[in-house]
C-alpha cells in the first residue's frame, strides 16, 4: 500500500538518535513526509533554535509548528493510528511526562529494544 503524502509536513529531528530515525522510518512506512535533521536544518526557516531542537521534535505544517508529545500524536494520526494519537493528546500532562522521559533515556535498554523493534518492523 503506498504512503499518503503530506508534503506540507516537515519533521525536524535529532538526526543522530537511532530511536528518531527508528521511529521516523516507521512512519514513513505508511505516511510521506519531508524529514530534517535539525543539525542540517536552516532553523531560521521555521522559527526555532538550536536549543529547542536539542530538547524536542517538531513538527511544522502551514498551521504552526508542534513539539513533543503533541508532535508525535499529529505524526500518528497522519500515519492512522488515531487511537494512540487521540491518547496521547488528551493525556496532557502525563504524554508530555512520557514524551519527556523518553528523550532523556534515548541511551537505556528499554528505548534500545524499542528501537531494535522499530528497526525489526520497517524491514519485514
Amino acid at each position: 500500500m503506498p504512503a499518503i503524502q503530506h508534503p506540507e509536513v516537515t519533521v525536524i529531528y535529532d538526526g543522530e538518535c537511532r530511536f528518531c530515525l527508528a521511529s521516523l522510518g516507521w512512519l514513513q512506512k505508511k505516511v510521506e513526509f519531508t524529514s530534517i535533521p535539525y543539525q542540517q536544518a536552516d532553523l531560521l526557516k521555521y522559527d526555532l533554535t538550536r536549543a529547542q531542537c536539542e530538547q524536542s521534535v517538531f513538527v511544522v505544517t502551514t498551521s504552526g509548528n508542534s513539539s513533543g508529545a503533541a508532535a508525535i500524536a499529529l505524526l500518528l494520526r497522519l500515519r492512522g493510528n488515531r487511537l494512540l494519537a487521540w491518547a496521547i493528546r488528551i493525556s496532557g500532562p502525563l504524554g508530555r511526562a512520557g514524551y519527556r522521559w523518553v528523550a532523556s533515556h534515548r541511551g537505556s535498554r528499554l528505548i534500545g529494544l524499542a528501537t531494535k523493534f522499530l528497526e525489526w518492523a520497517i524491514n519485514r
